[in-house]
């Protein structure tokens, strides 16, 4: 009888609480079982795994396994526990070395091939793996966004095989691949200049940037009230790294596109104003299924 254990996290808002991933392997009929509140999704995952390990040439063994998700209260959902399964299936076959197993942690969905793909959220569980001094194997596809925490060790992998590999010393993953951006770049579509006159108004702007202070507007339509409002990100400073990992961490959770070259840029939100309080903060219980109305 063999066990494993491997480390991933799990999806809850914008926190991402640590999962391990017991695999026991015991004599018996062959057979998969995932316990631990696995959703269907997950679930599913014993069709991924079993597929991909087999074509990615590694012996998927005919024992009885089970599989556990501590801790067991946690709802776990999505595909983002595949490879992690996966590894620890292989770990506890004795297919991989397990000695330093608990100094990673393991993010991807698999598919039939043995490729590893992308996931949601993938910022807050490296900022979480960051903390608790890991080393993150993710999809290569999930890379240029985690990149965005510099100080968190990750591995940009492709393949099962890729993660094998690496694992056993034959072809080494590089750490924390570099992507381009520039973090004190902003982007602007517009400008305070567009705004010809209203001096007293643009007097009060830069006081209230300046010393943190809320600005309420009243007027009636086409006064260019939302043009300036509009504008006033142009003239603040840049998000600090800590804000815009957080910011970062949300658009994540919701599947938005995060541009590397701006993504410190202060964020503006422009609900329409017959939206009720359900629209305007959220009327799900899942911040993925969030709107952006602006």
């Amino acid at each position: 009888m063999s066990l494993a254990k491997i480390y991933t996290r799990a999806q809850v808002g914008v926190s991402a609480p640590q999962v391990c991933v017991e695999v026991h392997l015991s004599n018996g009929l062959p057979a998969f079982h995932i316990v631990g509140l696995p959703e269907t999704s997950v679930k599913e995952a014993k069709e991924r795994v079993r597929s991909a390990i087999t074509n990615s040439k590694f012996l998927f063994p005919e024992q009885r396994i089970t599989v556990n998700l501590a801790p067991a209260d946690l709802p776990k959902e999505g595909g983002r526990y595949d490879l992690a399964i996966a590894v620890g299936i292989l770990a506890a076959s004795g297919q991989v070395a397990v000695q330093q197993l608990a100094d990673f942690e393991f993010y991807g969905e698999l598919a039939l091939s043995g490729e590893v793909l992308a996931v949601s959220a993938i910022l807050p569980s490296v900022l979480a793996a960051a903390k608790a001094n890991r080393c993150c194997y993710l999809p290569l596809q999930n890379d240029p966004l985690a990149s965005l925490a510099s100080h968190a060790q990750r591995k940009a992998v492709t393949s099962l095989e890729s993660v094998w590999l690496d694992m056993q010393g034959q072809q080494s993953l590089p750490i924390n691949i570099i992507h381009p951006h520039d973090e004190n770049r902003s982007i602007d579509d517009v400008d305070m200049s567009d705004v010809k006159g209203q001096e007293g108004a643009k007097r009060v702007l830069e006081i209230a940037a300046a010393g943190g202070h809320n600005v309420l507007f009243l007027g009636p339509p086409g006064t260019g009230k939302s043009m300036l409002a509009q504008r006033m990100p142009t003239i603040m400073p840049t998000l600090p790294p800590k804000e815009a990992l957080e910011t970062a961490s949300v658009y994540s959770l919701t599947g938005q596109h995060i541009d590397a070259q701006s993504w410190r840029k202060r964020p503006f939100r422009n609900p329409h104003h017959t939206c009720s309080a359900v629209a305007l903060v959220g009327g799900s219980s899942k911040p993925d299924n969030y709107i952006a109305i602006e």
